[in-house]
């Protein structure tokens, strides 16, 4: 009788693991996330990385941020980047400035627009990420995240700079 207990309180403790542990498709994987899903807070406070202009379809300028994890790294020239590393990418439309290029007497000055392409994230977890390469993706339009079909396009990008720990934007101190 006590053994058939014991035997049953095993069943039901393997049970009750088994249906808690992440699941995947294929032997020994286990599903992680992939996409960030929540705003880092206080991204707006983080330091300065460098700035891009993007021509074309994106036609945008953009300030790319960096916590202090991603600031160390930057300046000490370390890669991969740490955990922790958080990164953001803020854009706006560039438009010609009017007032500015009264003041030149010809157009060639141009300033930020309204935002522009949402606002995007990089967070490094190699555990929680390790199915996107370490990297968490993350893109909020007006404070929604956006879909996984738009974030899923993420990581095929960001391989291209693999030898950069996936990320595209160089330090400019």
């Amino acid at each position: 009788m006590i053994r058939s207990l014991v035997v049953l309180a095993a069943l039901a403790l393997a049970g009750t693991a088994a249906s808690t542990r992440p699941t995947s498709l294929y032997a020994g994987e286990t599903i992680a996330p992939r996409f960030v899903d929540r705003i880092p807070g206080g991204y707006r406070d983080w330091r300065l990385i460098s700035v891009a202009r993007e021509e074309g379809a994106i036609n945008d300028i953009r300030a790319v941020l960096g916590n202090d994890s991603a600031i160390r790294a930057y300046r000490r020239g370390r890669l991969p980047f740490p955990e922790g590393t958080m990164i953001a990418r803020l854009a706006w439309s560039l438009d010609p400035s009017e007032e500015n290029n009264k003041v030149f007497g010809r157009p060639q000055s141009f300033v930020a627009g309204p935002p522009k392409n949402g606002v995007q994230f990089m967070v490094k977890d190699s555990k929680k990420y390790a199915a996107t390469g370490g990297w968490g993706f993350g893109q909020f339009d007006n404070g929604t995240a956006a879909s996984e079909t738009v974030l899923g396009t993420c990581l095929a990008c960001h391989k291209a700079v693999s030898v950069r720990d996936l990320v595209f934007t160089r330090y400019a101190p």
